[in-house]
């Protein structure tokens, strides 16, 4: 009777590449053991596959192996039907990994063999003894692990350099050796990072500014020829460069500093008060955060294509804080489609905008400060929807401002949409469009802010009149200071960008107001 023949898989494995490269290294003996066990089992119909199943360099603490992967795969396509291993331990470390592949084999009926262990992993006793053997293959695994670690922790303590790409300043300590050698020319590299730093405040800034000088990361070629590193310098590299203490000539190890074997490249000053303006940015830049989130119109506003738009900011040269609300597009790095479509627009004009012509509707100026009334906004390329309950909705029989229309809400009849004739143009300026007087300008911010600055210079007595509350400190204040006594109608005006176009902060400080309210109105109309 004939015996059905067996196809054998021979896997080997080595954890270290130490040694590939001899003529007979670990896997040629390895599967040398694994062909001979074959002959011996050639009565039974063995033969061995002419596939090779090696995996030198790799851990068997992991199944991401590639030869392991290509044998699990040729396992469930059906061409194995044993697979012959030195010791257990070539196929895996893991009692897990090898839990789920003996799974794998049993489902495919694929027997397994060690060759310098006698196994039958069909008995309940054989899967018993493979567990036990493994666990040992485990713990002896995490015990070198151990090992190394501790290794590794001691000789840092000592100040040695452990492996690994050095940074910039620094070359591959010498043979035989753990103190890594100062590269002169990238050392000064490095001062000069630091130093303009401490210069631009920004490592934003310091980013673009390296790039423009043409300055990049350390080049690494690895044993096989690859060249690593030699790019612009990322925002994250830079920190992590500023924050380095091997610059200082130390080792840092699990959060524990050692005095270091090689040189410092970074004096102790310079270093700490890099790390001062560090922490100051990180301060300011966490409070600013947390500031912009909780901007008014946060998860309500929204571009005219339906893509949401998230409060964002940014500094300006002189420390400025500008804030903006940005399509969700635009920070994907997505270029928009459509022409017309605003993707980033001023927050402060947008809301002072938008908070103006609530009041101006509503007459409620806590519902228009706080937007609480507002269910969704809509940024348009000439005005701006919102969408709002129609509790709050204002009388429209022919008292409703200039240029703001009404209209019922797409789903639900308790809401309506309010049309605001407010405008973002060139440079995010934002303007009142489709107001009854066509010639009036948009709003003036400098005319309004010194309206601002001159109302906390007075206070109002009992009867409401104003008063000085404090006197003006300079000749520019003493011209400002009038215009808390200008016209309430005028300083409504003023407010909602409509005063004629002869008002201008410029004329204020040139000429007196009329002290008689009459007067004022006679002379801007």
């Amino acid at each position: 009777m004939k015996v059905p023949a067996r196809r054998c898989a021979l896997y080997t494995r080595k954890s270290s590449e130490e040694g590939l490269d001899q003529a007979f290294n670990s896997l040629d003996a390895q599967r040398e053991a694994g062909e001979a066990y074959v002959v011996s089992q050639k009565a039974e119909g063995w033969r061995a596959l002419p596939d090779t199943y090696d995996d030198g360099g790799f851990s068997g603490g992991s199944m991401e192996r590639p030869a392991l992967k290509r044998l699990l795969s040729d396992v469930e396509a059906g061409r194995v039907d044993v697979i012959i291993v030195y010791k257990i331990d070539r196929l895996t470390r893991a009692l897990a990994d090898f839990a789920r592949m003996l799974e794998i084999f049993d489902r495919h009926d694929v027997s397994f063999v060690s060759v310098t262990q006698s196994f039958n992993t069909t008995s309940s006793m054989g899967r018993l003894t493979l567990n036990v053997l493994l666990s040992f293959a485990q713990f002896e695994r995490e015990v070198t692990g151990e090992r190394i670690r501790d290794k590794i922790a001691a000789s840092k303590a000592k100040g040695m350099w452990m492996g690994g790409y050095p940074p910039l300043g620094y070359d591959l300590p010498a043979p035989e050796t753990r103190k890594l050698i100062v590269n002169p020319a990238e050392a000064e590299t490095v001062r000069l990072i630091y130093r303009r730093y401490l210069d631009l405040a920004s490592v934003h800034t310091l980013e673009r500014w390296l790039i423009d000088q043409g300055i990049r990361s350390k080049r690494h070629v690895t044993k096989k020829g690859r060249i690593m590193g030699d790019q612009p310098f990322s925002r994250g590299a830079l920190f992590h460069l500023l924050k380095n203490r091997l610059y200082l000539g130390e080792i840092v190890h699990r959060g524990v500093t050692n005095p270091g074997l090689h040189d410092a490249i970074i004096d102790q000053p310079l270093f700490a008060e890099v790390q001062q303006a560090l922490l100051h940015r990180s301060r300011r830049r966490r409070s600013t955060r947390e500031k912009v989130a909780k901007s008014p119109l946060a998860g309500r506003i929204f571009d005219s294509a339906g893509n949401p738009m998230s409060p964002t900011f940014s500094y300006g040269a002189r420390g400025k804080l500008y804030r903006y609300y940005v399509s969700a597009p635009l920070q994907q790095g997505k270029r928009s489609s459509e022409g017309e479509t605003l993707r980033r627009v001023s927050a402060a004009k947008l809301e002072a905008a938008v908070r103006m012509h609530l009041k101006a509707i509503m007459g409620n100026a806590e519902s228009a400060e706080t937007f609480e009334c507002i269910t969704r906004l809509i940024i348009g390329p000439q005005d701006v929807q919102i969408l709002i309950p129609i509790a709050k909705a204002p009388e429209h029989n022919g008292r409703l401002p200039a240029g703001v229309s009404i209209q019922a809400g797409p789903v639900r009849s308790d809401q309506v949409w309010l049309t605001l004739p407010i405008a973002f143009g060139g440079q995010n300026r934002c303007s009142q469009t489709g107001t009854a007087d066509t010639d009036a300008p948009a709003m003036d911010q400098k005319l309004i802010n010194a309206l601002k600055r001159a109302h906390t210079m007075i206070r109002r007595d009992d009867t409401g009149l104003p008063v000085i509350e404090r006197r003006p400190q300079s000749p520019h204040e003493r011209r400002l200071i009038q215009l808390a006594f200008l016209d309430p109608g005028l300083q409504r005006d003023i407010l909602m960008g409509r005063q004629p176009r002869s008002m201008t902060l410029a004329k204020f400080l040139k000429e007196p107001l009329p002290l008689l309210w009459s007067g004022q109105i006679a002379v801007f109309g």
